[in-house]
């Protein structure tokens, strides 16, 4: 099940608010990685300046990017210029919306955002019925008359959504064919997302399209400084060429933290029993999400209030960071986030500028960072500079130094468990029957606080977790997605023409595949279907195989309490997933078991002396399978810190992860 791209040595490069993280993987385990500041300005000059450090700016290397270009073009509004061209007569969907209300009890609720300006919504005389059928065909006219008023526009991309495409897409294909000379970019919404609801396939057709200009300048620029060697992570965990993501940006918007969850669900099977709860805190945001043996996927998502039809991971986001700014608000109460002090300037303790008081700033106060600093010293740390700006914020709260950074991480920490909580309860479980994984730059300095509050027995902090979501990225393989709305009767679909039906979809995918050097053999095909009874708004998705309605109905009963065997099912969509056999990556650290410390064989470890803290220090480089330690301890390492309180341990796992938690007696 090899392909040409077996055994390339991988670089995963994950691009955050704060920090830009490079992981050098291969066969053998991970071999580098590096930390440095991200440049919000140009995100591609940290990643260059990244593998450039590392020797790998050149070569026949792989990099595999997160990038959260996509992201910040839709929250700060700074996309390309778009025209929407749709059915006559449907050119406010995008301003009518749905019912539903975000503030439902709110007097003066909020106006829908009006994204795409009404002069920039075209309207063409077309129509299809919902099962394809022709009723007002595409004229010649129409089409000469629509191309003099996108001239006058003069836009960067084009999106193109007509009513029932899904079923039909003859008349999307002749506006491409009539508008692909003119050099405009072209968002098709049966290629974007092939489903019905006419708002959400019209807003992430022209969330595509208005992605298009930012993430293509970006992507072709940076593959073209680094040879052509670009790989791009996508939504849903796997990744995608420079050249597939600039013509569906918007299956990019949760690049970023995708690489984490995919390495957490990888590593979580070989150390913990049982669900995960993964917990991302890095820089600038903390994502969360749950793991319950699979990586967890979800077909549409929403970023900004925008709903958009793609596959994704189904993760959490909140504005929770190292560099979250904690401030007073106007009734005089704490809070932290969701703005943050970034890359530049930093936490006030930096010394870049920061006047603002962050959470790093708390920590360093309270003594959980370590004196000589930060990336194996690359940040030095300003505690002056970091009790100076919390003495300013404590003046107003009337609270002294420490008691503001106890108050900051208080505050951090609550915010945290009541998303957690809401997470888990969603699934119908509770925390206390999982585990939490750990990782990100400031993610172990939490840990411990957010299991006793959780009642979590067991904490799971991965090698290298400041990097780990860089190794997630490493680790990841190529994917490739596709879904068509079909909207019939299971029982008038045979399972012969259901399986032809996703054969159609499969041929794509297989063909872009095997042209970007993966061979056939080296893919695994997932089909599922959407199903739902006949009158429900939702749908449940379910693999292809025997018994599909008798299992749809099982699955029905467990989820919702009730079944209904006697009523008709619905096929609503059909939905194909490609996926590379992922890469054969050693998680276990450089350095493991070094010592020669024979496997289940534990020694209490001495450390390096206490603080002025009282805290006992120690380099996890130091540690070997088997050690345990006792709190209060800090376990530092040259990308993340791991705070270990009083009444806790810490043991040293097979494959190199620390594992915390209450201690029941002090180790011997």
């Amino acid at each position: 099940m090899k392909d040409r791209l077996s055994g390339v040595i991988r670089v995963g490069v994950d691009t955050g608010g704060t920090f830009t993280d490079l992981v050098v993987a291969g066969r053998r385990g991970i071999l580098r990685v590096l930390k440095l500041r991200s440049t919000p300005a140009d995100p591609a000059a940290a990643v260059l300046k990244g593998l450039d450090r590392l020797g790998m700016l050149r070569g026949s290397v792989m990099v595999i990017h997160g990038t959260t270009v996509a992201t910040n073009a839709l929250l700060q509004g700074r996309g390309g210029k778009a025209v929407l061209i749709t059915t006559s007569g449907f050119e406010d969907v995008l301003s009518l919306g749905r019912q539903a209300r975000s503030d439902l009890y709110r007097l003066d609720p909020r106006p829908r955002a009006d994204w795409l300006p009404s002069n920039r919504r075209l309207g063409v005389a077309e129509r299809m019925g919902p099962s394809g059928e022709s009723i007002l065909p595409l004229s010649r006219r129409s089409l000469q008359g629509l191309l003099g008023r996108l001239r006058r526009i003069r836009p960067d991309a084009v999106a193109v959504c007509f009513l029932h495409a899904y079923a039909n897409p003859v008349h999307e294909k002749l506006v491409a064919r009539y508008l692909r000379r003119e050099g405009w970019h072209l968002s098709l919404s049966h290629r974007v997302a092939g489903e019905f609801r006419e708002y959400e396939r019209t807003a992430t057709t022209v969330a595509n399209a208005v992605l298009a200009k930012p993430v293509e300048g970006y992507l072709t620029n940076l593959n073209r400084r680094i040879g052509g060697r670009l790989r791009v992570m996508g939504s849903s965990g796997g990744w995608m060429t420079a050249t597939r993501a600039s013509q569906l940006p918007v299956r990019t918007v949760l690049s970023g933290p995708a690489g984490g969850v995919g390495a957490a669900s990888i590593l979580g099977k070989r150390v913990a029993q049982g669900g995960l709860i993964t917990l991302d805190m890095g820089g600038t945001s903390t994502d969360l999400a749950l793991c319950m043996g699979e990586v967890p996927r979800i077909t549409r998502t929403s970023l900004n209030g925008i709903p958009l039809l793609i596959p994704a991971l189904d993760i959490r986001s909140l504005g929770a960071g190292g560099g979250s700014i904690a401030r007073r608000d106007a009734g005089g109460a704490l809070r932290v986030g969701p703005e943050s002090a970034g890359a530049e300037p930093g936490p006030a303790c930096y010394g870049r500028g920061g006047t603002e008081p962050t959470l790093t700033d708390a920590h360093l106060v309270l003594g959980r960072l370590p004196a000589e600093g930060l990336l194996g010293g690359d940040i030095k740390l300003d505690e002056a500079a970091a009790r100076k700006a919390l003495e300013r914020l404590g003046k107003g709260l009337r609270m002294g130094v420490q008691e503001t950074a106890r108050g900051i991480l208080r505050v951090v920490e609550s915010s945290l468990e009541k998303a957690i909580r809401a997470l888990v309860a969603e699934r119908g479980l509770i925390p206390s029957s999982l585990s939490l994984m750990v990782f990100g730059g400031a993610g172990g300095l939490h840990a411990c606080e957010l299991a006793k509050n959780l009642g979590v027995g067991q904490v799971v902090i991965p090698p290298d977790a400041g990097t780990f979501s860089a190794l997630g990225l490493a680790s990841s393989p190529s994917i490739w997605e596709s879904s068509r709305t079909v909207l019939l009767r299971a029982d008038r679909l045979p399972e012969r023409e259901l399986r032809k039906r996703l054969r159609e979809l499969e041929r794509e995918g297989l063909a872009t595949l095997r042209q970007e050097g993966l061979r056939p053999s080296a893919l695994r095909v997932s089909r599922e279907v959407d199903l739902r009874y006949a009158g429900q708004s939702h749908e449940l998705t379910l693999p292809v195989g025997p018994s599909l309605v008798q299992r749809f109905h099982q699955r029905h009963g467990r989820e919702f309490g009730y079944s209904r065997p006697g009523d008709n099912v619905e096929l609503v969509t059909l939905r194909i997933r490609i996926a590379a056999w992922p890469p054969k990556i050693d998680f276990h650290p450089r350095y493991r078991n070094a010592s020669g410390t024979p496997s289940g064989a534990g020694r209490t470890h001495p450390g390096l002396g206490r603080s002025r803290r009282g805290l006992t220090m120690h380099r996890r480089g130091d540690l070997r399978r088997g050690d345990h330690l006792i709190g209060p301890a800090l376990v530092t390492e040259y990308s993340a810190t791991t705070f270990v309180p009083k009444g806790y341990g810490l043991r040293v796992g097979g494959m190199g992860e620390l594992r915390l938690s209450a201690s029941k007696k002090r180790a011997r």
